[in-house]
């Protein structure tokens, strides 16, 4: 196959597609822009490569987590669609959700009952 001046090669289909590093680890949140907010956030001086990687799979988790307990708590309410109410009920229902969102307001929550 001839190459150009450049190493890479000529001709149709050569040209291999990108793959984002998200689609080569299996997640759904993004772990380039991820990796760019910590660069931009300045929370270091440099960011290590697996950093992004660990911090959208503990996002994307706690996403899941939320998620599923939500849509128990709209199916137990007889809905199809989850509202912040069902968020507020499955996170305070949830002894390790309730304590790490101690401190969080979730608008249109609503009150727990006792």
């Amino acid at each position: 196959m001839a190459k150009d001046g450049r190493g890479k090669a000529i001709g149709a289909g050569a040209s291999k597609k990108s793959t984002s590093h998200s689609s080569k680890a299996g997640f759904q949140f993004p772990v380039g822009r991820i990796a760019r907010f910590l660069k931009k956030g300045k929370y270091a001086e440099r960011v290590g490569v697996s950093a992004p990687v660990y911090l959208a799979v503990v996002l994307e988790y706690l996403a899941a987590e939320v998620l599923k307990l939500a849509g128990n708590a709209a199916r137990d309410n007889k809905k199809t669609r989850i509202v912040p109410r069902h968020i507020q009920l499955a996170v305070r229902n949830d002894e390790q959700l309730s304590k790490l969102l101690g401190t969080v307001t979730i608008a249109n929550g609503g009150m727990m009952r006792n």
